[in-house]
């Protein structure tokens, strides 16, 4: 492997979805900032995000329904504190991202007035969902890069992955640890190049891929929290992965969503038989909590031994269907399936990570100089589950957030020394000869996280997806360790890591709770309380 170069920058953001690019943006005027992809900017959650992204416009709706909203979705675990800021800053955020040219859905009221077309999620007693069509992380992507790529300031590398974070303690420096930079793996070079940076984001989205089926892209591999965990980062919450009730069901559309904006307005879920179910589950029907509609698809399915559920919005107008939901449309046409006249095979898949990086309302982890913001950190806005549109909303406001915070230390506070980073060694290590072992490592894990771990868990699943995950852990640590490094490599090395958090997460909470639902703890406890790992 060649030996790689060395970058100098001021804030350093590990991913480019929106929360990464909100903040790079807002940093830049005062800061030299370099973006890392994995692969191209928009490769991420956030491109691929339908629904649309929750916030108070409407004069007949409040902040505080959107906060009630938030905490009955969240099942009582959500920190309070952090669901009233960000409702609180919603508005702002979206006004921001409007300014900078993201384009909306509009409609023209009674009086002949523009204003924005809201729709209504699961969740929700309120349209307050702000989208364009479906597909609004396309929208909110291509307009955030487009400014990033313009801005002097903002470096952007598309082809790295993150290796590890540098910290002071590492390098055994004495006095307090803090974050120094970072190494990278340039993908078309294969080589290790080192980034110094007084202050590093992870913006690094969430570790759904750690599932054998999920919505998520590929990239989603629990890269952030796996880094910051080997930094010295507590994680909290990590039991809590959402499983999104409506992914289509078909051999050629592998993790294509379907939004919970089509429940919204309108589309009912059937059994093969075309019989509803969801009413006799939950008195809000279709628009119940994703984890209540995500486990009566599950139960159904194995009810019936049934291979689907079926999603129905064929009852409306073909010409709502055209414009609200064009690319669902076209997409479930190349496959033979015209949604105006006919349902959609659906089924459960892993979407959303609702735990993460232990973070204040600044984005600030415990390691001074880092920062996790949207799906990688954990700031208490999600609780027990996410409600619909909440996502994109917490990557716009912590990332705001988090700038705010480096921007009053970058500026206002006396430059940090500048430390030596050693180079990446590598001189141990051999090219590998059998990277079948990666291969079948990364197909076992998946699969009995999905078969131990998924919607619905028992202590007896855990414990069997525990023995397995340590004695996978090992050998991939020390493949790691013998063996160069490849993209491959990297992820099942940070995946693995997250399927560990996530099991012993599971494992202490000895209850049934919002997306972590256990058939030997069936009750609720009356004090819930959110679950807090710490590598220390």
């Amino acid at each position: 492997m060649n030996q790689g170069l060395e970058h100098h920058v001021d804030v350093l953001v590990i991913g480019s979805g929106a929360a990464g690019l909100t903040l790079a943006l807002k940093l830049a005027k005062h800061a030299k900032v370099m973006v890392i992809a994995k692969s191209q900017l928009k490769d991420g959650s956030t491109y691929y995000a339908q629904g649309g992204i929750a916030a108070v416009f409407d004069e007949h709706d409040t902040i505080d329904s959107h906060v009630e909203d938030t905490l009955v979705a969240g099942a009582g675990l959500c920190d309070r504190a952090a669901v009233q800021f960000t409702a609180q800053e919603a508005r702002a955020a979206l006004e921001w991202l409007i300014r900078k040219g993201a384009d909306f859905d509009t409609e023209t009221d009674e009086a002949g007035q523009s204003r924005y077309h809201l729709t209504r999620e699961g969740g929700h007693s309120h349209r307050r969902i702000l989208h364009a069509a479906d597909a609004t992380g396309k929208e909110v992507q291509q307009t955030l890069q487009q400014q990033a790529r313009q801005h002097p300031n903002i470096q952007v590398l598309e082809g790295y992955n993150a290796v590890d974070l540098i910290t002071s303690t590492k390098l055994g420096h004495a006095g307090d640890n803090r974050v120094l930079g970072a190494y990278i793996w340039n993908r078309k070079a294969e080589a290790v190049e080192t980034v110094h940076a007084p202050y590093v984001v992870l913006a690094t989205g969430g570790a759904s891929k750690v599932y054998q089926y999920t919505s998520n892209p590929d990239v989603a591999s629990g890269d952030g929290i796996a880094m910051a965990w080997r930094a010295g980062c507590p994680v909290a919450n990590m039991e809590f992965n959402q499983f999104h009730p409506t992914c289509l069901y078909h051999p050629q559309a592998k993790n294509f969503l379907l939004t919970e904006a089509l429940r919204g307005e309108g589309a009912v879920l059937r059994r093969p038989d075309g019989s509803r179910f969801m009413p006799e589950i939950h008195d809000r029907a279709e628009l119940a909590p994703r984890d209540v509609v995500a486990r009566a698809i599950d139960y159904e399915m194995k009810r019936l031994g049934a291979d689907c559920m079926y999603l129905d919005i064929s009852h409306k107008p073909a010409d709502f269907i055209h414009k609200h939901f064009p690319t669902i449309y076209q997409r479930c046409l190349e496959l033979g399936i015209d949604i105006t006249a006919e349902p959609i095979p659906v089924v459960p898949a892993a979407h959303y990570t609702c735990g993460g990086v232990m973070t204040d309302l600044d984005g600030a982890t415990r390691l001074p100089g880092l920062y996790a913001i949207g799906e990688v950190a954990y700031t208490g806005l999600h609780g027990a589950n996410r409600m619909a549109s909440n996502s994109l909303l917490e990557c716009l406001v912590f990332a705001r957030a988090a700038a705010r915070h480096i921007e009053s230390e970058f500026v206002h506070r006396s430059p940090l020394p500048k430390v030596a980073l050693p180079p990446w060694d590598d001189s141990r290590v051999v090219n590998s000869d059998e990277q079948v072992v990666i291969a079948h490592n990364w197909h076992e894990l998946r699969l009995f996280m999905w078969d131990y771990v998924g919607i619905v868990r028992t202590d007896k699943r855990l414990q069997r997806a525990l023995r397995r995950v340590e004695m996978l852990k090992a050998e991939i640590q020390q493949y790691y360790a013998d063996f160069q490094i490849s993209n491959d490599l990297l992820e099942l090395r940070n995946l693995v890591q997250v399927a560990e958090l996530i099991i012993r997460s599971a494992m202490a909470r000895k209850e049934s709770r919002g997306l972590h639902f256990t058939l030997d703890h069936p009750e609720t406890l009356s004090e819930p309380q959110p679950t807090m790992l710490s590598p220390d």
